[in-house]
């Protein structure tokens, strides 16, 4: 049985909420990621299905091409600025959730690291985890 995943921007603007289970849970430390949290990495629940994560209010949103050459949209409060989650034009059905907007962020159990070629010395992330250069291919 799934458990309900909740969550929302820093205002409470914008919320979320799922109860199907993530399919992939990953720190990512590509530029984009660091850029957009203004730090080492960012933390992400997929989603497969979009359309089963109720989302209420009204989000912004800005795009960015990502290594792949395909555009991720990134969607946030435009009260308080939190980033909520992102898409991708690749995979339009997708949607990735940060881990941080969870209400219960212990929710989140990150399986792997991607893009590990950008990572900083100063950003340690579990050695544990199943590190890859990039994003793994599917």
């Amino acid at each position: 049985m799934a458990r309900s995943y909740k969550g929302g921007c820093a205002c409470g603007a914008v919320r979320y909420e799922t109860g199907s289970d993530p399919i992939f849970q990953n720190h990512c430390q590509c530029i984009d990621c660091q850029k957009r949290s203004g730090t080492g990495h960012g933390s992400y629940l997929s989603f497969p299905n979009r359309a089963e994560v109720k989302i209420t209010g009204e989000v912004s949103e800005w795009r960015v091409t990502a290594d792949s050459g395909h555009d991720k949209i990134h969607a946030f409060c435009p009260t308080c600025g939190a980033p909520v989650y992102l898409t991708f034009t690749a995979m339009p059905d997708l949607i990735a959730i940060h881990a941080a907007s969870l209400d219960d962020p212990g929710q989140f159990t990150p399986q792997a690291l991607t893009y590990s070629m950008r990572g900083h010395a100063w950003d340690t992330i579990d050695p544990g985890l199943q590190s890859f250069e990039k994003m793994p291919v599917a």
